[in-house]
């Protein structure tokens, strides 16, 4: 059976561990992103808020974290400590970020799970997704999380097969240290395994291996990762 803790460790950073179980498949974390927000001790932010930011909603955000000159977050969210917010971030609800991650400028996050040291620094989205601790996203990365006829995003198992995720939104899942290049596109339900490299400029479907790279656009052509 493929499992989350094929992709993820779950960081000691987040107080969602009991949420979060390594057996599940790794797109239902996806739908548990709400029901640890559920549970949290969150609520109206009461540190200074600069003139041209906006909280609304019930948040936590780590003491460390500064916010930018100007932004938006609706909550409920989850920030931990250390995250860098950018100007320009745009947190639109059920975000959960880890431990040193940066939420860029001009990015936009929606119901997804960012663990300890996630970089999304420039120009991207990311919704219903999960990115693994030290993913990396370059300069205008889309995690697109709906299928153009709307219906359930299927996710391709590695060893080719093809399941039913359940979910009719559902971006990618990007295992621990693995990276996307810039202005590449992840189709619904990707998978990405542990350092595996999307090279930049490509839209990627389906799962690629860990320690991987995916190359050229059509047709999508796999290496090992040497480095």
């Amino acid at each position: 059976m493929f499992k989350a803790n094929d992709l993820f460790t779950f960081p000691e950073s987040l107080p969602f561990a009991g949420v979060f179980t390594s057996e599940l498949a790794p797109w239902e974390w996806v739908s548990r992103i709400r029901i640890a927000l559920d549970g949290a001790e969150l609520g109206a932010y009461q540190g200074e808020i600069p003139a041209g930011f906006q909280i609304e909603g019930a948040v936590y955000i780590h003491p460390s974290v500064q916010l930018p000159a100007f932004g938006s977050i609706q909550g409920p969210a989850y920030i931990a400590e250390g995250c860098e917010l950018r100007p320009g971030v745009f947190i639109r609800g059920n975000v959960i970020a880890g431990a040193g991650c940066v939420l860029g400028n001009s990015c936009e996050f929606k119901n997804c799970l960012l663990l300890d040291k996630v970089q999304v620094p420039h120009f991207s989205y990311v919704g219903d997704s999960v990115l693994g601790n030290g993913a990396h996203l370059g300069a205008g990365v889309i995690c697109s999380n709906l299928r153009l006829d709307q219906t359930e995003v299927p996710v391709q198992l590695p060893d080719g097969s093809r399941t039913t995720s359940g979910l009719r939104k559902l971006g990618a899942l990007v295992g621990d240290a693995a990276e996307v290049g810039c202005n590449a596109v992840l189709n619904p339900g990707s998978i990405l395994g542990r350092r595996a490299l999307v090279m930049p400029s490509m839209a990627f479907r389906g799962t690629l291996g860990a320690n991987t790279i995916a190359f050229t656009k059509d047709p999508i052509q796999t290496a090992p990762r040497m480095d």
